[in-house]
């Protein structure tokens, strides 16, 4: 096999911690989309896998992997009173709102990446607007050749199109780069499309969830650039 030169990330519980960021999200988004209905917003919360009082996400929530229209395509039942337009801009504008909290500096961490020549990039089922601005607000987005969101024309995950559009982006052989993902949607996209399936647990899912799915599970990325000089060396 290959060696790698290329690193496509997920973003949220890959670059940023999930819980912090999307229950801080979850609990804002649905008090205001009810006008700080508390009954209302536990109903809908409960809908999208978000348990509003105790501020927290079931396993199985819609919001974990899905994109904003997936996550519109259960609100919408509840909410006849907005267009999926509305909501889904209200979603984002609310993301680009939430706290980012680094699983790991992010900036020293690209730039040790990028000084062995690795090709960076991010493929999130988040809308692009909003991943901009959190990749912005870590002062990373200049470290990233690439940035898609399920909006970007690339479609969303588990489909592959966000990863092969990486690959020619950089000019790479999808066989020579690593998929880092918290997700299942994250490696199966991987696996379509040709690449390292490399899961971290900073996200919802355990080691379990992933490692059916994944060529090595690692606790964070900050466990990465060992990985991949392990993996490299045993190629050249």
């Amino acid at each position: 096999m290959t060696v790698i030169k290329g690193i496509l990330f997920d973003k949220d519980g890959t670059l940023f911690d999930f819980a912090t960021t999307w229950e801080a999200w979850a609990h804002a988004f649905l008090t205001r989309l009810t006008a700080e209905d508390t009954a209302r917003a536990s109903t809908i919360g409960a809908a999208i896998g978000f348990d509003y009082s105790a501020k927290s996400f079931a396993a199985n929530s819609v919001v974990i992997a899905g994109t904003p229209k997936d996550v519109v395509s259960v609100l919408e039942q509840h909410l006849p009173e907005y267009s999926q337009q509305a909501l889904i801009d209200l979603i984002n504008e609310e993301a680009g709102n939430a706290p980012q909290i680094e699983v790991t500096p992010l900036v020293p961490f690209l730039t040790g990446l990028k000084a062995q020549g690795l090709h960076l990039g991010v493929a999130t089922n988040d809308a692009e607007e909003p991943a901009l601005a959190h990749l912005d607000s870590a002062g990373a987005t200049h470290l990233f050749d690439f940035v898609a969101g399920f909006d970007s024309g690339f479609g969303g995950k588990p489909a592959p199109g966000q990863l092969l559009g990486f690959a020619r982006h950089v000019a790479l052989d999808p066989a020579a780069v690593a998929m880092i993902g918290d997700s299942t949607h994250d490696l199966l996209a991987a696996e379509a499309a040709g690449m390292l399936r490399v899961g971290v647990l900073t996200g919802m899912a355990s080691a379990d969830d992933l490692a059916p799915f994944a060529d090595v599970v690692l606790p964070n990325i900050s466990h990465l650039p060992d990985w991949i000089n392990s993996w490299n060396s045993q190629r050249r």
